[in-house]
């Protein structure tokens, strides 16, 4: 079985280089922000922090293909870098430090490429988390500072901690109601937002989180550290891993709960 440290040690020197350009022009009063077609923002440390990403991959893994969220994909073959040069791009460009650099090394397998390496950068939280398959997932400021992760034990849903996003893309989809309902089961809800919710499901500190809608680069990094902390992270279709265009992420005691109530459609 192939142990990854190799590539998680690269994913950390990417990250570190990634935070030094993100973070060097946040809360810029000159940041150049433009409209992506999709109407989403994108910032000049967006294109930044990835470019700078592929070029030092293009280097260091010639071989490896890479997915970015701001350049699509170049490369073929069985591993895929996958990146999310700044997840919380609308934070970013307001001042708010929610924010991160997500970075994900993937492997070609059944159901297509899964993650086995993962790193969230959240500079200006001053957090980061990691995991590589098989090795466990941390947190701490690097390798060998690092504490364990581990997910929380809660199995009621009356006594968990639920993280989304926003309402708007529930009701967008009919399942808002579903959704309410859950609200209304949990013991507490807060709308923390991102890559945040899965790092603190990972880390025992929120019980469950889902989202409605995200791309592959939003949740790659995501899914290995949830997973390698204890828990689960599948679609809302239940299917394993990052492929199913949404999210749900628990400690898994409560998974089959969460996924019953974002699935109601009434």
């Amino acid at each position: 079985m192939a142990d990854y440290l190799d590539d998680l040690r690269l994913a950390h020197v990417l990250a570190d280089a990634a935070d030094a350009t993100t973070m060097s022009r946040f809360k810029a009063l000159d940041l150049k922000v433009e409209t992506k077609p999709d109407m989403t923002p994108v910032s000049e440390a967006d294109k930044a922090a990835e470019e700078l990403i592929r070029g030092q991959l293009q280097r260091a893994r010639p071989r490896d293909a890479i997915l970015g969220e701001e350049y699509g994909v170049e490369g073929t073959g069985p591993r895929r870098w996958v990146v999310d040069p700044i997840d919380g791009t609308k934070n970013y460009v307001r001042g708010v430090p929610v924010w991160a650099t997500l970075i994900s090394l993937t492997e070609a397998a059944e159901g297509g490429y899964q993650p086995v390496v993962g790193v969230v950068s959240a500079p200006a939280l001053g957090r980061r988390w990691w995991a590589a398959k098989g090795h466990g997932a941390f947190t701490g400021r690097s390798l060998s500072s690092a504490s364990r992760l581990h997910v929380s034990r809660v199995a009621d849903l009356r006594d968990a901690s639920f993280s989304y996003s926003s309402l708007s893309g529930w009701e967008e989809r009919g399942l808002l109601n579903g959704f309410l309902d859950l609200t209304r089961e949990v013991w507490r809800t807060r709308a923390y937002g991102d890559f945040w919710p899965y790092m603190m499901v990972a880390e025992g500190s929120v019980d469950i989180c889902a989202e409605p809608e995200l791309s592959l680069w939003d949740m790659a990094a995501n899914a290995i550290i949830v997973t390698e902390a204890g828990g689960s992270f599948t679609g809302l279709d239940g299917r394993p891993g990052p492929h199913s265009g949404n999210a749900a992420a628990s400690n898994g005691l409560l998974h089959d709960e969460l996924l019953g109530y974002l699935n109601e459609r009434h």
